[in-house]
């Protein structure tokens, strides 16, 4: 079945198009060209968007999808829990947004966060030596993990030294697991990028980078933003620190992405206005943003069971996004005439 709309965004803004949906997966047929058609639909479709740092034992998922957000990468649960969870291809029957899973988070004996009190027990997966990450590597792997998330937190306690740290992320780059890295503390983003960790959890807030660190990261790691729980418009130092350095590594051509930790504080549950406000004063203009809310949708392969519609035209301001709905395919259909 093919779909016209007035216009659309998957890594890019596609002009009028054609969407073609089949085996209830929907991905981008090219420009509006003339071809006959089964419906239109007067709107702005852009692929789902993906809060890519959450963690939803915290939170009520469907609520998630009546407030925008249709993707979601949960970045530490217990493994046992998120195991049980909707995947990619029964979300749209089940109210929540498509899920990607860390499951838990690997961290040193007594490291963060296994004495924070957010997490259950089960989350924090402590790791001693390259035998025991091999072995939770490939146990989270077989439960459904598609990233590896672990903890360099020492503001909260123990860290692993720089060669249990390597292994760690070679054990994850082995079993083809990209590595996510809360890093807090001074020098632990740099530690990250040494150890060849692909993406950083939070923009780093602990310290100022300095301009060549922020350069060379730039080339190699992606960053997800969170800036609003350090309190956007706080003018608090965490706050400050982070659009700061987020401010430089997107100049330098560093890739973003829109994500909250939803479930650390009070945050709104969908798309979240205040993190849009930061990422501006970031500096990333409103295609910058549309990139950050839409990893991987330029992927000729990319499909989805649920996509995020505006009505009306393409819009021109960040502040537009705020009115955009998730949709599942058959109410995309029923909207068409």
């Amino acid at each position: 079945m093919l779909l016209t709309c007035d216009d659309a965004w998957f890594g890019g803004w596609r002009g009028p198009s054609i969407l073609r949906i089949e085996a209830g997966r929907l991905s981008y047929g090219g420009p509006a060209d003339g071809t006959e058609t089964d419906g239109q639909l007067a709107a702005t479709v852009f692929a789902p968007f993906t809060d890519s740092h959450v963690h939803l034992g915290l939170v009520d998922p469907g609520a998630l999808v009546v407030g925008g957000i249709g993707r979601v990468v949960d970045l530490g649960w217990d493994p046992a829990l998120s195991t049980s969870w909707p995947t990619r291809g029964t979300a749209a029957d089940s109210g929540w947004p498509e899920v990607s899973t860390s499951g838990g988070l690997l961290c040193a004996p007594r490291g963060y966060p296994s004495r924070s009190g957010w997490a259950p027990a089960a989350a924090a997966l402590e790791i001693a030596d390259r035998d025991a990450a091999r072995t939770t590597l490939e146990g989270l792997q077989d439960h459904g993990a598609t990233v590896a998330k672990i903890t360099l937190n020492s503001d909260a306690g123990p860290v692993w030294d720089d060669d249990l740290l390597v292994a760690v992320v070679d054990e994850a780059h082995r079993l083809g697991l990209p590595v996510v890295a809360h890093a807090q503390g001074l020098g632990q983003t740099r530690r990250a990028a040494r150890a060849g960790v692909d993406a950083l959890a939070h923009t780093p807030f602990s310290e100022r980078l300095d301009d060549d660190l922020v350069q060379d990261i730039a080339r190699r790691m992606t960053w997800i933003s969170t800036l609003d729980i350090h309190g956007y418009g706080s003018g608090g130092v965490a706050f400050d620190t982070a659009v700061d350095n987020l401010t430089r590594f997107h100049a330098a051509g560093g890739s973003v992405l829109y994500g909250t930790d939803l479930g650390n504080g009070p945050l709104p549950v969908g798309l979240n206005g205040r993190e849009l406000a930061a990422l501006s004063r970031a500096g990333l203009d409103l295609d910058a943003i549309l990139r950050s809310l839409t990893p991987g949708s330029a992927e000729a392969s990319f499909d989805t069971r649920l996509v995020t519609v505006l009505p009306g035209p393409r819009p021109t301001t960040v502040a537009e996004l705020a009115q955009a709905a998730v949709a599942t395919l058959p109410e995309l259909l029923a909207g068409a005439e």
